[in-house]
């Protein structure tokens, strides 16, 4: 089926699927495409898939924004979903297909206010863990108690998860490949690792540590992108939401591990190593919890998870009672 070349009399779906996805999207590289595919498919399609193009006026398209706000999409995804748009659009308008670019008019909303961190403690953590599956349980352990980012994440592979570190091979960016680091694998998070492991069938060394809950025939089983944005919205979200949480980025659980580790009495050195980025980063972003921490007593990072777990009597985690 072509797409229809009367005006805009074709909706967003149709242009996209028959033209722009097959004429413009098909020369992008595969990731980007893979991007795009993501942002498109939870962000934009569902609101605005069935508009005829002409109907698309800057007025719907800001109330789509706002409205996605709104409801807790995040900031970032719905401002790289709203460039997307645009991006659509003016082929749309180089076609002739419509008179104007109506995403130009919009103003793209403001990004998210960089705010003081406040670290989710290991018990919050554990209560939000209460109400997931293991493989989300183990999603979000990783990202607490390793301070991983999510990239990292899921490029993680069980070759990389030794007796006492991780290594992560993963690039912090798409255009600087960061140098590999170890992170130290506190006990309980090792403990949770050789559970889902097992629990996950014994898969060999160069498996994804999480594996894609959708994996084609062949397919390495790595979990894209558009896979953990769809991850944010059905079950991240939703947890937050059952716990009574506000929302906040799974990535803010790399603060974390960082808490964790200055209140062992770590210096700003190790804990910027751990995470992959520079004293300085590490100060601007934690001095306030230094200064909090300085006359305060040392406490062990496995001990205060432990003791977390010691004291959830929701739901073991694992499908274990004991």
């Amino acid at each position: 089926m072509l797409a229809r070349l009367d005006g805009g009399l074709e909706t967003l779906d149709e242009y996209v699927e028959h033209t722009w996805a097959p004429v413009y999207a098909a020369a992008l590289e595969p990731k980007t495409r893979e991007l795009y595919a993501g942002l498109y498919d939870n962000h934009v399609s569902p609101w605005l898939g069935r508009y005829q193009l002409r109907q698309l006026t800057p007025e719907v398209i800001g109330r789509w924004q706002a409205n996605r706000l709104a409801a807790g999409a995040p900031v970032e995804s719905t401002r790289k979903a709203l460039t997307l748009l645009g991006g659509i659009l003016q082929r749309a308008l180089e076609a002739g297909r419509i008179p104007t670019n109506p995403q130009r008019l919009v103003r793209k909303a403001a990004p998210a206010r960089t705010e003081e961190v406040r670290p989710l403690a290991p018990a919050t953590v554990e209560a939000i863990c209460s109400v997931l599956r293991p493989r989300d349980a183990m999603v979000v352990h990783l990202l607490a108690y390793a301070g991983l980012r999510p990239q990292e994440l899921r490029a993680l592979r069980w070759a990389h998860a030794g007796e006492r570190t991780l290594t992560v091979h993963a690039p912090k960016t798409r255009r600087h490949r960061a140098q590999p680091r170890s992170v130290r694998l506190l006990a309980p998070l090792a403990h949770d690792l050789r559970e889902w492991r097992l629990l996950s069938g014994r898969p060999d060394d160069d498996a994804p540590v999480i594996r894609a809950e959708k994996v084609a025939k062949g397919g390495s089983g790595e979990w894209t992108e558009p896979g953990y944005e769809q991850w944010i919205n059905h079950v991240w979200m939703p947890a937050l939401e059952r716990v009574g949480l506000s929302y906040q980025r799974p990535y803010d659980l790399r603060h974390s591990f960082a808490s964790l580790l200055l209140h062992e009495g770590r210096s700003v050195i190790y804990v910027s190593r751990q995470l992959g980025h520079s004293a300085a980063v590490c100060m601007r972003t934690y001095g306030h919890v230094i200064e909090e921490l300085d006359e305060a007593p040392r406490n062990s990072a496995e001990d205060a998870i432990t003791a977390a777990r010691r004291g959830d009597d929701v739901r073991r985690l694992f499908g274990r009672s004991g």
